[in-house]
């Protein structure tokens, strides 16, 4: 058994790398043109310096596509796995409204039930088996766990890496912690 948790703690480890890397890449080939020879952003004293950095960048931007403003979310995160992820997105306030806003309902649902939260909660803090999940209290039988679980793998919150194991993947991480954020009241 020992042998197997640690062929799937590297497992996770080299998923983490890929969809690290996999995600820088995919913004790199979105935007490339876009960040190309852009400073990182410094960390200041002003509490709001994130926000200064992508005035900055919109304001140097030559093209027309800023100027309607840009959103951006970041994170570097730590689990209690003791697993890391830094991870950037961003998108120009008029390509998000041209986009079909239907198309995020079955992600945002999937997230939109205590129970699924509860289980990706969970899984980031390292049960990542069903079977640890069926042994948390007030969760559901197991046909009910294996239903939340399924319809968080199909919006992509969840994927499974094994037999019975989950995981948030690595460019959801991120994301996840932020859609809770922004939900806080």
């Amino acid at each position: 058994m020992e042998l197997e948790e640690r062929v799937a703690a590297l497992e996770r480890r080299l998923a983490a790398l890929e969809n690290a890397a996999g995600s820088t890449a995919e913004a790199a080939a979105g935007r490339a043109s876009e960040t190309a020879e852009r400073p990182v952003p410094e960390v200041t004293d002003s509490p709001l310096w994130a926000l200064e950095a992508l005035k900055a960048q919109l304001a140097a931007d030559p093209g027309d596509r800023g100027e309607d403003g840009a959103v951006v979310f970041t994170g570097a995160v730590r689990l209690p796995t003791q697993e890391r992820y830094e991870w950037q997105f961003g998108a120009f306030t008029g390509q998000l409204f041209e986009e079909d806003w239907a198309d995020a309902a079955e992600s945002f649902a999937a997230l939109g039930h205590p129970v699924r939260l509860r289980l990706l909660r969970e899984i980031l803090g390292g049960r990542r088996t069903a079977a640890e999940l069926a042994e948390l209290e007030e969760i559901g039988t197991t046909g009910q766990i294996y239903h939340h679980l399924r319809q968080l793998t199909g919006a992509g919150w969840l994927k499974t890496v094994g037999r019975g194991r989950y995981e948030v993947p690595g460019a959801r991480v991120v994301p996840l912690l932020v859609v809770l954020t922004a939900a806080r009241p």
